[in-house]
């Protein structure tokens, strides 16, 4: 699956899951088991848990997508910005000992032009 750029599902993506989460409905009415579905759809146990828990609650129509998450914090010309800078590299933000960018050097870079704050979750190493 890839993020669009600025998160969350691209309208591809969304519609994709939608057909997802509506083949599971099918296959819990025929009652088949978590670990199947999950395997079949490729996705994990506990999204078909939470799948089956709220299609018991209401039906089908709780598959349906509620949206985002959040709202955007970002306008467009933000994203814009912020993209333009990374391509002009580290060493011109100040960054001088290697020339890559982290997640915790695009969160100053970020602090710094847009005065925001964000939270990045860091990727145990493989």
């Amino acid at each position: 699956m890839r993020y669009a750029r600025r998160g969350g599902y691209t309208p591809v993506e969304e519609e994709k899951r939608k057909l997802l989460r509506l083949e599971a409905a099918e296959r819990f009415e025929h009652g088949d088991e978590a670990t199947v579905i999950a395997a079949d759809l490729r996705v994990t146990e506990r999204t078909v848990r939470r799948w089956r828990k709220a299609w018991r609650e209401g039906g089908i129509a709780a598959l349906t997508s509620t949206g985002p998450v959040s709202r955007e914090r970002q306008s467009v010309r933000e994203w814009d910005r912020l993209e333009a800078e990374l391509k002009r590299g580290p060493l011109t933000h100040g960054f001088s000992d290697d020339q890559r960018w982290t997640l915790g050097r695009i969160k100053t870079l970020t602090g710094r032009l847009f005065h925001k704050g964000y939270t990045f979750r860091r990727w145990p190493s493989c």
